[in-house]
């Protein structure tokens, strides 16, 4: 059966061709592969290809085998039914009308009985006159459509938010209705794809979506693992492209940082109590666990208690705990939490009406608060009334009002501001001038002036014995870095730029500029520069252990490092990742992440080296393009190396690569395997998918203490998660660290991306113009197709 429109079809089909399991379902009849939206007998497939459907004459929908063996039903029988007839709708929903002696009614529709799809047009929510509920529930996996673990609903025990719950237990809440959207989900905005709507009365609830071009086609898939998608459906590429994900990250996991605790995705550890609370319990609170959350400083009295506003955040749980009014004013609703000693917080229920919103309140603690990017309500907590008296302490004994204090204060703060930033600018031109001073008359006429300490020619040239080939510590692209050690008996690193290297002026002032302004553990420290004629060199602290390729892809240096120490290493490269994406004064892409860019110190702690081609990204900016591509072949994502898209997901593939090449001691570029043709990344996956971990690690570090294994095989996991094909799908390093170091349920990894097959003289298989990794060069002039 297909629909008038041509959109979907009804018939029998197979997940698998050689599989004797049928069922009956509706697809969209034009797209392929088949996307299956909807299966009716998805817990009893037929056991071989034929079957029948039948309508019986009260209405009711009847599957059959051969043997006339019921496998399903639709349950709508009615003894009022005349002449019923199913019906397959341009929407995707399957319908049985009949009709009385005046009207013709629908008995029953697919629509209220929804698979792991929700198509525009259908509702997701409660009936409260009949009792029925729909619900998406999950396949139990990609090959079985049976009912799985999670269910995607409207909760309605409260103020309804839409919930993903793994059995009984919630994994995801949205945050309840604030009259745009629901307010934990602040992408969800208006478009020009779709419209949607949240219906709140005493007959229903329920939440639904249309689209405003029929000719589009989107819909909202539960996955397997309980992650629910907004797809739109791609006709330039032919593919399902992902629109909107939940959970979308770290903090998006249910109360992750237990009651009066805030989530903020952006900082590292991410939780941390809201204001006048404190850790529940110290010690599991500094190990990263969290579920105990936040107390209050000081009790509670109920009477004398004040309310404090945050601003910023997702609105606590409503799930039980609340309790609304859909006319009261927010001065009535304040008034009516502070006389009810159980009300421990209050907002406005609508944030267009703003003061004549309407009243939500929230009893017992509040939990799965978060840090919105996009912030559109506040809420008010109880607070006791030596809390309250803080707020209040500006006024102080004079009387004077706090408006005053806090306008003499201001005035005072930007006083001291300007003095300071004309002392600094005064040091900074005294410095500047002597530098010039310094380096010559002949570089008077140069662009821009590095402030860091200036090294001259000689004594480099004595330091590095002439420039020596024996004080070679390595090569790139760039040139070579040589030993040096200063008169006073410091020992230095000197990388001094060839004539010929492709990292011209533009990158010697962007390594300069970005790393004087960087000052972390894990980071290689700048000491100075020397400009002179054609010459350009930096001067670096030394690192007598040299790079991490040194040891990782050599099978005798690599004893040396067990996993352990490894594990160090990969921790300390995602710290200085992330220092580099969040916490330094401009977040920076580093672009060329790789084994050789990894520095050992004495104590084999890694630094991350070579600022060449990084880019700092503006405060608003998540990515940049580019016309010309830099970095490594092999460690470059694929939207970047495609496309010149860029952005901090981009390190992240690169550090996923790194992290697979240290636990197997093996190269991304050339792998081979006598089994298969596959690139590292594909070797990876496929033993990884098939629990085949243990033949995935480095021989060296294989027969370790056994304690290890479980580290070694999270190590994997992550890396896979930090390399799949889809930036959005790829971890944040704040992400990716907390889940390297704590012990976590950790979510199932996509392909990553590049996963291609060699063919036998070397090109991949899939396509003549697929990129092969080749992690050996650092490229600087490659243009996106």
């Amino acid at each position: 059966m297909v629909s008038p429109g041509g959109t979907f079809a009804l018939g029998f089909f197979n997940i698998k061709e050689d599989s004797m399991r049928s069922y009956l379902g509706i697809w969209y009849k034009e797209v392929v592969p088949m996307t299956v939206v909807w299966v009716a007998n998805r817990n009893h497939p037929l056991n071989d290809s034929s079957g029948l459907l039948k309508i019986t004459d009260k209405g009711l929908l009847l599957l059959l085998n051969n043997n006339n063996s019921i496998f399903w039903s639709s349950n709508s029988s009615s003894n009022l039914t005349q002449q019923p007839v199913a019906l397959l709708l341009d929407t995707g929903n399957l319908i049985v009308n009949t009709s009385n002696k005046d009207s013709e009614y629908t008995l029953w529709q697919s629509f209220d009985y929804p698979f792991d799809t929700l198509l525009p047009g259908m509702k997701l929510g409660s009936d409260l006159t009949s009792g029925l509920t729909r619900n998406l529930k999950s396949q139990n996996s990609p090959g079985d459509p049976s009912k799985g673990n999670y269910t995607f609903q409207l909760d309605i025990v409260g103020y309804p938010q839409l919930c993903i719950r793994n059995g009984e237990s919630i994994s995801y809440c949205s945050g309840s209705w604030n009259g745009l959207r629901f307010g934990g989900i602040p992408q969800l905005k208006q478009n020009t794809i779709y419209h949607y709507y949240f219906v709140y009365r005493k007959e229903e609830i329920y939440y639904t979506f249309e689209l405003l071009n029929s000719s589009v086609y989107s819909r909202f898939v539960l996955s397997a693992d309980g992650i629910m998608t907004r797809y739109v459906w791609s006709v330039e590429n032919q593919s399902w492209t992902p629109y909107l994900k939940l959970p979308n990250d770290f903090c998006d996991d249910y109360a992750r940082c237990g009651p009066y605790g805030k989530c903020n995705e952006d900082n590292s550890p991410p939780c941390e109590c809201l204001n006048g609370t404190v850790p529940k319990v110290p010690e599991e609170w500094n190990h990263t666990n969290w579920s105990n959350g936040c107390t209050r400083t000081n009790p509670l009295s109920c009477n004398g208690d004040g309310f404090k506003k945050f601003t910023g955040l997702k609105l606590p749980d409503t799930h039980r705990t609340s309790w609304l009014n859909n006319s009261m004013s927010l001065d009535k609703c304040a008034k009516l939490c502070m006389n009810n000693c159980s009300c421990m917080a209050y907002a406005a229920l609508d944030i267009i009406k703003e003061a004549a919103g309407g009243c939500l309140m929230w009893y017992g603690e509040l939990i799965n608060i978060r840090v919105l990017s996009d912030p559109q309500q506040d809420f008010y907590v109880r607070m006791s009334k030596k809390d309250s008296d803080e707020e209040e302490k500006l006024e102080g004994k004079s009387g004077i009002p706090k408006m005053q204090i806090i306008v003499f204060s201001s005035v005072l703060v930007i006083v001291i501001m300007i003095l300071c930033i004309s002392l600094i600018l005064y040091k900074r031109k005294k410095n500047q001038k002597n530098y010039r001073n310094m380096r010559g008359n002949t570089e008077e006429n140069q662009e821009e002036e590095l402030d860091l300490p200036y090294f001259d020619m000689a004594t480099l040239i004595s330091a590095a014995n002439n420039f020596s080939t024996n004080n070679i510590l390595g090569k790139g692209g760039f040139g070579a870095v040589y030993k040096g050690v200063l008169k006073d008996g410091r020992e230095i690193a000197v990388k001094r730029l060839s004539e010929n290297s492709r990292q011209g002026l533009q990158e010697f002032k962007s390594e300069v500029m970005h790393v004087v302004k960087l000052q972390h553990r894990n980071l290689v420290r700048l000491l100075g520069c020397c400009i002179q004629g054609e010459e350009r060199i930096l001067v670096y602290e030394f690192m007598p252990n040299k790079s991490l390729d040194y040891f990782i892809f050599d099978e005798e240096r690599g004893k040396l490092l067990d996993w352990p120490k490894r594990f160090v290493i990969i921790i300390g490269i995602a710290r200085g990742l992330l220092y580099l994406h969040q916490d330094s004064r401009h977040r920076i892409v580093h672009r060329d992440l790789k084994a050789g860019n990894v520095l050992l110190d004495d104590e084999m702690n890694a630094k991350i080296s070579d600022f060449g081609l990084a880019r700092s990204l503006a405060g608003n900016e998540n990515e940049a393009n580019t016309a010309t591509v830099v970095g490594t072949y092999g460690y470059l994502s694929p939207e970047y190396l495609i496309d010149g898209i860029f952005s901090t997901k981009s390190d992240v593939y690169s550090f996923g690569v790194l992290v697979l090449e240290i636990v197997t001691g093996k190269r991304n570029r050339g792998f081979n395997n006598e089994n298969h043709r596959f690139n590292l990344l594909g070797h990876v996956w496929t033993l990884f998918i098939d629990g085949k971990c243990s033949e995935i690690v480095d021989g060296s570090i294989r027969d370790d203490d056994e304690s290890n294994l479980s580290g070694i095989v999270r190590a994997i996991h992550v890396g896979l998660l930090c390399v799949q094909r889809s930036a959005e799908d790829r971890p944040s390093m704040s992400y990716a660290l907390m889940m390297l170091s704590s012990e976590w349920t950790l979510p199932q990894p996509k392909m990553p991306g590049f996963f291609v097959e060699r063919d036998p003289v070397g090109e991949t298989s899939a396509s003549r113009n697929t990129v092969v990794s080749v992690n050996e060069v650092t490229i600087s002039v490659l243009h996106p197709r």
